[in-house]
């Protein structure tokens, strides 16, 4: 293959191959680099995270065996503490050293010692020390009465009730754990039980790398435990108290750099002893072989790289045949062709899907160019009726203003009044655009509609208006709201009664709630018939006192419109009223301007 072949394929600013050629290079590369990073970092955050688990669980397990020494020793100590036959007697006792008496009572007392530590072999001594100058003990090494006025005896009995103290002699190492022996509320001695170092060494010899370091400190700074042997950049005894001191109680792992060398340092506090326990790992040593598997993976990836740029001019050179394929077919719909011959595209990658989405846009087109065709045809049949329905309440509104002219010429006022009411009511309801009304203008409406019906009635129709707050008058409400309730309450209520028939509207706040109440004394409702009502289960034909859909509309818009608890409510008792409570939010201002039909 020529090199200047090689060029025209592969170059971006010539062919389309030559851009998927690079796109491809450039995603391989990126993702390789990628996952070499992601994996190479993963796992050293892995490496460090199981180092700090192995040794966080570790140092728990260690502080858990000691405590279950630490807390055997302290109920031999208090079996001996409240053993007054064997231990407190003995030491109360006047006999003197080298006396019969004395003699017996150091047997009786050392047997007593003996038994409690048989069988275990972490405790190395156990001895009662009585501050008459008495010592009894069982075990090794030896003690006398030249413990008293020692540091370890001054701090046993200025600490109390018990404590574990580090003990370091030229013989052995020990940790003492005391307790002092009350008798009459006086401290008349104190019992020791020695804890074998080697447990302590066995027990703390946690090493995750050959380099890593393990202090245990007590509460007064010093080293109950450290190792034998530390590496030469191993921090000083001052640093390690510091490190202490810093994590007291946190209980944490953290990366600290001390002298110039990176470790992670785990820390953790006893809550039996209140020892500290510090685990300090060199970072360069934990993480030396991912380093080796970090050029293992640079390595594997130049090879993944090569393939995938090999395979990606292969790839590239077949998906451009189709891709050109698909170019004629777009120019041919570009210059309006949609009826053009179509190259079957059979490949299922990207491209065939795209030759898919093609073929279905193309379709998709025509349909749409087809609906576009018909939605104009609908558009002016729509127009026309717009045109027809606008002509209609014109003509509507100049009939009734000369029948109301007529009426007046002849001396007709009921005919003049009823025109005019009905003028303003089908203005207020055909011309009025606008969704809210205030309450006022409901009122109107509601003045209105009675002005027309009440000749349909021998005795005139009784309305009473009760404004507690004439401010609610220019409350907005929904438009349409009231006069379908009033006309069901004129119309199914009152109307059938002979005489005597009224309706109250009361208009009042509550809870800054707007609320309206249409009550009349009326043939009232069932509890049946109120909940078929409000449940929409009533039809035109049934026999309900509200045999109309409009309260149920009303009901039905104010939920819709402000959700529950607003709506509607029914109150009534057959053969004597019927009261519709209206509640809904009370907004405050005018609506917006009127848009009548002139």
């Amino acid at each position: 293959m020529k090199l200047s072949t090689l060029r025209r394929w592969i170059s971006p600013s010539l062919s389309i191959q030559g851009k998927i050629f690079l796109a491809f290079s450039l995603v391989a590369l990126l993702s390789i680099l990628s996952i070499t990073g992601i994996v190479y970092v993963n796992m050293r955050d892995t490496i460090k995270s199981n180092a700090v688990t192995s040794v966080s669980d570790s140092i728990r397990q260690a502080d858990e065996s000691l405590n279950i020494m630490l807390e055997e020793i302290d109920r031999l100590n208090m079996v001996v503490v409240i053993n007054k036959n064997t231990v407190i007697d003995t030491l109360i006792s006047p006999s003197v050293e080298i006396s019969h008496e004395w003699f017996q009572e150091q047997k009786r007392i050392e047997e007593f010692l003996s038994s409690l530590i048989t069988y275990k072999p972490y405790i190395s001594r156990i001895a009662v020390v009585g501050l008459n100058g008495k010592v009894f003990f069982s075990g090794g090494p030896w003690l006398d009465s030249t413990i008293l006025g020692t540091p370890t005896m001054e701090y046993m009995l200025r600490n109390g009730s018990r404590h574990a103290y580090l003990k370091q002699t030229g013989v052995a190492e020990t940790i003492t754990v005391g307790r002092e022996i009350r008798y009459n509320r006086e401290t008349i001695g104190v019992v020791m039980v020695d804890l074998r170092y080697d447990f302590i060494r066995k027990t703390y010899g946690v090493k995750p790398t050959a380099d890593s370091m393990l202090y245990v400190l007590d509460q007064q700074n010093g080293f109950v435990y450290r190792p034998d042997q530390t590496p030469s950049f191993a921090p000083s005894d001052q640093k390690i108290i510091d490190l202490k001191r810093e994590l007291a109680g946190k209980g944490d792992v953290v990366e600290k750099v001390i002298d110039g060398r990176s470790f992670i340092v785990v820390s953790r506090q006893s809550d039996h002893t209140g020892w500290s326990t510090l685990a300090l790992i060199p970072l360069d040593s934990l993480l030396s072989e991912s380093t080796q598997l970090r050029n293992l993976m640079l390595e594997v990836s130049v090879i993944v790289l090569i393939v995938v740029l090999i395979g990606s001019l292969q790839v590239s050179s077949r998906i451009t045949i189709n891709i050109r394929r698909l170019k004629a077919m777009m120019m041919l719909v570009k210059d309006g062709n949609l009826t053009f011959p179509k190259k079957e595209i059979k490949t299922k990658d990207e491209v065939g899907q795209l030759y898919h989405v093609f073929i279905g846009m193309v379709e998709e087109l025509k349909r749409l160019l087809e609906g576009i065709r018909v939605s104009e045809k609908e558009k002016r049949e729509v127009e026309l009726t717009a045109l027809q329905a606008q002509i209609r309440p014109h003509f509507l509104y100049n009939s009734l203003n000369t029948i109301k002219y007529l009426a007046k010429l002849n001396g007709t006022p009921n005919i003049e009044e009823v025109s005019g009411s009905l003028i303003d009511l089908m203005r207020g309801v055909l011309g009025n655009s606008n969704e809210y009304l205030t309450v006022r203008e409901e009122l109107d409406y509601v003045r209105s509609y009675i002005s027309i019906v009440k000749y349909k009635y021998m005795e005139p129709i009784v309305v009473h208006e009760e404004i507690e707050d004439p401010s609610l008058l220019d409350s907005r409400m929904l438009k349409l709201t009231l006069q379908p309730i009033v006309e069901n309450a004129i119309l199914h209520g009152i109307g059938s009664r002979e005489q005597g028939g009224f309706v109250t509207i009361r208009v009042y706040e509550e809870h800054r709630d707007l609320m309206i109440e249409v009550t009349d004394n009326g043939k009232g409702m069932t509890s049946v018939q109120m909940e078929l009502l409000l449940g929409g289960q009533g039809t035109k034909t049934t026999s309900s006192r509200f045999s109309g859909m409009g309260v149920r509309n009303v009901h039905e818009r104010i939920v819709r419109s402000f959700d529950e608890p607003y709506g509607l409510k029914l109150y009534s008792e057959p053969g004597l009223y019927t009261k519709v409570e209206i509640r809904i939010p009370n907004l405050r201002g005018q609506a917006g301007s009127e848009q009548e039909v002139s």
